[in-house]
């Protein structure tokens, strides 16, 4: 690596870093569990889809923790470091040095490009530095941690914005007991959180093009080149048939044979490129036996609404649909154990601790009409989970009753994604 290059990476990237008031910051939520996880002398891992706010969120917290205290910063997302390779990183620590003094703390960003990586981390763990890390791909790094780290780092997973989060970028006030008009306001936040999603970048220039780039900077950077994938077409078929068919089931034989590809298990591991890559999600039907569950179908979402309205077919974008996967999504970010229910009827999600059922929630946009069928579905599920209370949660209805012996609770998605 030459050594002047370097040295303007690190002051160029420095300046940027450290650069006041040159975006709208919203404070991530995230920032409570780093409070936590700091106290720690763990390596911080921090993993997410790109453009998601995880360089934002370093530059949080090195101004809410660390203050005016010297941090080393590097972003390894930088085109100039194509050559840059694990022998590297003491060439890296010696500039630092030499520019900026001392220091114990470092921040990488994206630095899953670098293979071998973590050889250098945990080499300068044991001599007692911190290091607090973000990476795009959950895949490639939970390996190496796996592998080289063990017992000694702590995970975050940070998603677009949250609908709280979203508000407080919008300017919207959301007291505890909102009045009239702040309902009305926060009500409209939400169908607009509904349509745009939280990809910070996007929210702020709402440009569909630049959307567009961050879809295909990961699907080519991300999965074609990093896996060494042949064939685009193929993979670019498969993620335009999950964006407009999530919230439902997905059959591998099915895809392979609509989609082309060799196999059934070739699909399986292009879906999971995709999650690991953050793109979708999928989460499996319950069951007390492990191997029922291994083979049947899987239920599959979407990271966020924005790439579902700028990819999907215009057809699919079933409101009900999308009220569900911001639900999915909500119950990623408080990081539930989360399973589908289906045997005579269905029941959205089955939440787990320890895989035993605790608890079961529908999603529906109104019970009018609905109500049977939308019951059926989540009594079935507390009948078969030996479960006393379910949740239905709708775009506006909120009341409690006793059914069948069971306390149904019904409330608002908005409402609740707020609490």
């Amino acid at each position: 690596m030459d050594i002047q290059v370097l040295k303007e990476i690190i002051r160029e990237q420095k300046a940027v870093f450290e650069a006041e008031g040159s975006e709208r910051l919203v404070e991530r939520e995230a920032l409570k569990k780093v409070s936590e996880f700091l106290k720690l002398p763990h390596v911080l891992v921090i993993s997410g889809l790109r453009r998601s706010g995880k360089s934002t969120l370093l530059k949080q917290i090195r101004k809410n923790f660390y203050g005016n205290r010297p941090v080393y910063y590097f972003n390894f997302e930088d085109e100039r470091l194509i050559g840059f390779v694990a022998e590297d990183f003491n060439l890296l620590y010696e500039t630092f040095i030499e520019l900026f003094g001392k220091s114990q703390v470092f921040f990488f960003d994206e630095i899953q490009n670098v293979e071998g990586w973590e050889l250098f981390v945990r080499r300068m763990y044991e001599r007692g530095f911190k290091f607090i890390i973000t990476g795009s791909n959950s895949s490639l790094l939970s390996r190496e941690l796996g592998t080289r780290l063990t017992g000694r780092y702590v995970g975050l997973e940070l998603y677009p914005f949250s609908f709280p989060e979203f508000l407080k970028f919008k300017g919207v006030i959301f007291p505890e007991e909102p009045l009239t008009e702040e309902r009305g306001l926060i009500k409209n936040a939400f169908n607009e959180y509904l349509e745009k999603g939280g990809i910070p970048e996007y929210l702020l220039f709402e440009n569909a093009e630049l959307l567009k780039t961050f879809y295909d900077n990961i699907l080519y950077k991300d999965i074609l080149v990093r896996y060494g994938l042949g064939d685009e077409k193929a993979l670019r078929e498969l993620a335009l048939y999950l964006f407009s068919n999530y919230a439902t089931e997905i059959n591998y034989s099915k895809l392979q044979k609509l989609l082309g590809l060799g196999s059934a298990n070739t699909v399986k591991n292009y879906i999971g490129y995709l999650e690991n890559s953050y793109m979708v999600f999928t989460i499996p039907k319950y069951d007390y036996s492990l191997k029922k569950q291994i083979y049947a179908p899987k239920k599959v979402y979407a990271i966020d609404s924005a790439f579902i309205n700028l990819i999907s077919f215009k057809f699919s974008r079933d409101r009900g649909k999308m009220l569900e996967n911001l639900v999915f999504l909500e119950l990623k970010r408080r990081n539930l154990e989360l399973y589908y229910h289906r045997a005579r009827q269905e029941c959205d999600f089955i939440v787990t601790e320890n895989e035993r059922p605790v608890g079961a929630i529908q999603v529906t946009m109104v019970l009018n009409g609905n109500r049977e069928r939308e019951y059926g579905g989540l009594l079935e599920a507390l009948e078969a989970y030996d479960l006393d209370r379910g949740l239905i949660l709708t775009e506006g209805e909120e009341f409690e009753e006793i059914v069948k012996d069971k306390k149904i609770i019904v409330r608002p998605i908005w409402k609740w994604l707020l609490e």
